[in-house]
Order: C-alpha cells, then sequence, then structure tokens
C-alpha cells in the first residue's frame, strides 16, 4: 500500500477569514500560518524512580500569521490600543480545501486570538521582493468544524 500523492493537501488553496468585531475580514492577502498547540507539562517526581515523569497541566496556543504589507485593519486595532488600552480578540477561520484531494476539508478555528506584536511601519529599497510582515499571536481555545477523510490507499 501507498500514499496516493493526489491526496497531499496544497496549502495554496486554504482560505482563511479573521473576525473583527463581528465584521468578518477575508485574509485574501495572507501568505502563510502555522498554528501550534503546546502541552504545559509538570514534573511528578515519584519515590523509587530514578525517572521524572510528566503530566499534562494545560496547552497554550500560538501562531504566526504572515501577510503582504497591504492593509491597516490590524494596525488600526493596534493603535487603538495603543491610545486607549482597549485591547482587542479576533477569531480566525482556516479552511484547507484541495479539489485535487479526496479527503475533503478541514475547518479549523482559532478563539480568543490576541497579537503580540506588529510592525507599525515599513519598508524596503534593497530588495526586488514585495512587503510582508509577520503577525505572531496568541489564541484560547480552538474547535475544528470539519475534518478530512479518510486518506485513499493505492
Amino acid at each position: 500500500m501507498f500514499f496516493n500523492i493526489e491526496d497531499a493537501i496544497s496549502g495554496k488553496h486554504a482560505k482563511a477569514y479573521a473576525t473583527i468585531e463581528g465584521r468578518v475580514e477575508e485574509l485574501f492577502y495572507a501568505r502563510t500560518l502555522d498554528a501550534t498547540v503546546e502541552k504545559n507539562k509538570t514534573d511528578v517526581p515519584i519515590l523509587g524512580k530514578t525517572n521524572t515523569p510528566q503530566r499534562a497541566a494545560g496547552w497554550s496556543g500560538s501562531s504566526t500569521l504572515n501577510v503582504y504589507y497591504v492593509t491597516s485593519v490590524f494596525r488600526m486595532l493596534m493603535l487603538r490600543y495603543i491610545k486607549t488600552g482597549r485591547d482587542f480578540y479576533f477569531d480566525l477561520t482556516v479552511v484547507n480545501e484541495d479539489p485535487q484531494s479526496s479527503v475533503g476539508k478541514q475547518t479549523t478555528v482559532l478563539k480568543g486570538c490576541n497579537l503580540d506584536s506588529m510592525t507599525i511601519a515599513k519598508f524596503d529599497a534593497t530588495s526586488d521582493e514585495m512587503l510582508n510582515e509577520d503577525l505572531p499571536f496568541t489564541f484560547s481555545d480552538v474547535d475544528i468544524l470539519d475534518q478530512f477523510g479518510q486518506p485513499i490507499a493505492i
């Protein structure tokens, strides 16, 4: 049995949407995203054992969204935070669906996203590359609304 190469998911077919204060912003200018959930573990020393086992004691979610430098949406929210101290949170929905794959789609919602930092102004006259920026953030909850199906073996 072998993995059917047509079931590999192309990231170029993904879609992403940020729901900010009830408004949905399609992130068609996004380049990359990699959201990670990390378990927080605590040591549990046990009498008579020479190792120190660990037990999960929670989790944290973090990510970096890389976008082309073409929107002021997040900058204006960060500016509001700077001027008023009123922070902002958003939900980020990611849909992975490659029409060539038989596994269907996966829809993931990162909830309670909060930016860690952002570029407030930028230029680079030394490069032919288009400007882009990283938006690192944390999230406090996650849901998977649609799950991939089982890949087909050939």
